[in-house]
């Protein structure tokens, strides 16, 4: 899409979110004197109530402003949305008020109740607006896709082909490769040249953005970011290991010699007793409510084969120690006998028809919520492995170990994004190392209810 258009949605997204503040204003006055809660009171003309409303409205848009919320991604999470409305909308309406008792203090009976409405309202009408302009923006890009070029033909520059066919309103069509092999085209997209052809290429395609997917050299990937600009085309580099933290390093310096250090965010302290309590009441509650559920379920398991209903298994967690993580059994008895240890694939012979519907919708994972009452466990957190396949992906993967670091997850950030099953150790990686070095309470939740989401949609990796 272009950048023209681009500008175009940012002001209609700025005119939408001060109309719905504006109205919101409005909506506020007329409840204020019909609703009698606490109690019905008579304003004055609401002409003297207009000052108010502009105020609200701009100061509604210039917070939006501060919080980035005019910087239209291509993906965005709702949750983090609506974080971002109710902080910004609240924040709003506390200037408002402070600016108009030194305003208007003597013209304008602005009640509590009048602010409680406006600021209820307020939070409600501009996330209709948003989800209005939103729909509005993801219909135009799918229109109108950018051309995608992809440098490299890895298993990254596969993910990111995958991702866009699969979620057109990214608003992303990729045209082509560029790297150094010697294959025409890959899943049937061409390969237009090799990386020191990427000006060309770019001047040919007419291409839009960029990604650079390949863990090149300094020197060549500074060549290939110099070739875009030149082309006056977009450029995004997919971050390795170690830019995966970047948000976490401060630079400090040793008598004039620079040094990064890597700040230590993991769980200590308050966020650790924060995290366990959240655990603890969650996990709980949880047994509690799901009960009925989990009985019928071990009902089922024992009626249609022979074999106990809880699968207990061993895996590796906080510090790498070993513990036995508890499971409804979706296979036959003695599943691994003839194979020994290995992943599930997608129409694993393994299976019983009842497991293969719990496995489709995560229920055999219900039981893990008592390692997570007793502690061995944590709701949300890098899902652990076997010790036969830590043992391998240590050798192989670079910091594969700082994953236990924290408590293993009933669900985790690589989970949510569709990283589950026989999916890249190295991509699973670094989301858990990402979610390890920006773990907040409020990240928790997020992932929590992406999986609630993912699971009533049908998670097509859950096999």
């Amino acid at each position: 899409m272009s950048r023209r258009l681009e500008s175009l949605f940012v002001l209609i997204t700025v005119a939408v979110d001060a109309a719905m503040a504006a109205a919101a204003m409005y909506l506020a006055y007329w409840l204020r004197q019909t609703v009698p809660f606490p109690t019905a009171i008579r304003l004055g003309p609401f002409r003297n109530y207009v000052g108010i409303q502009i105020i609200l409205a701009v100061a509604v848009v210039l917070t939006f402003f501060w919080y980035r919320l005019y910087h239209l991604g291509r993906s965005y999470s709702r949750i983090d949305l609506f974080y971002s409305i109710l902080s910004g909308v609240s924040i709003a309406t506390i200037g408002t008020t402070a600016l108009t008792y030194l305003l208007y203090s003597e013209s304008t009976d602005l009640t509590r109740g009048l602010i409680i409405y406006a600021w209820f309202l307020a939070i409600i009408l501009t996330g209709l607006g948003r989800v209005l302009t939103g729909w509005l923006h993801r219909l135009a890009r799918r229109s109108n896709p950018d051309r995608l070029i992809l440098v490299g033909t890895n298993d990254v520059a596969r993910m990111i082909l995958q991702k866009t066919l699969q979620s057109p309103d990214l608003g992303y069509r990729v045209i082509g490769f560029v790297d150094d092999i010697d294959r025409k085209e890959i899943a049937g997209v061409p390969v237009l040249g090799s990386r020191t052809e990427l000006e060309r290429v770019l001047r040919d395609q007419d291409a839009n953005d960029v990604v650079i997917t390949i863990n090149a050299s300094h020197d060549e990937t500074l060549d290939l970011i110099a070739a875009c600009q030149r082309s006056n085309t977009a450029v995004r580099l997919f971050p390795d290991l170690f830019q995966i933290i970047a948000t976490s390093l401060t630079i400090d310096d040793l008598d004039g010699l620079p040094l990064l250090t890597v700040r230590d965010v993991a769980l200590r302290g308050w966020k650790l007793t924060l995290k366990r309590g959240m655990d603890l009441i969650v996990s709980a509650v949880g047994l509690l409510l799901l009960s009925p559920l989990m009985m019928l379920v071990a009902l089922m398991i024992k009626i249609e084969s022979p074999g106990p209903v809880f699968y207990s298994q061993v895996r590796v967690g906080l510090d790498g120690k070993p513990f036995k993580m508890l499971k409804f059994r979706s296979m036959r008895t003695g599943a691994e006998a003839a194979t020994g240890a290995v992943w599930a694939s997608e129409a694993d012979p393994r299976r019983t028809r009842i497991g293969s519907v719990l496995r489709k919708l995560s229920l055999d994972e219900l039981p893990q919520l008592i390692n997570v009452l007793v502690g061995e466990m944590s709701l949300v957190g890098p899902r652990p492995e076997r010790p036969i396949f830590v043992e391998q992906f240590r050798q192989v993967v670079p910091r594969y170990m700082e994953r236990h670091q924290e408590k293993a997850g009933m669900t985790g950030w690589a989970q949510v994004n569709g990283l589950r099953g026989n999916t890249s150790i190295v991509e699973r990686t670094k989301y858990d190392l990402y979610y390890i070095e920006n773990w907040s309470l409020l990240f928790d939740l997020k992932i929590i209810l992406r999986t609630i989401v993912n699971i009533l949609r049908g998670d097509k990796h859950a096999y």
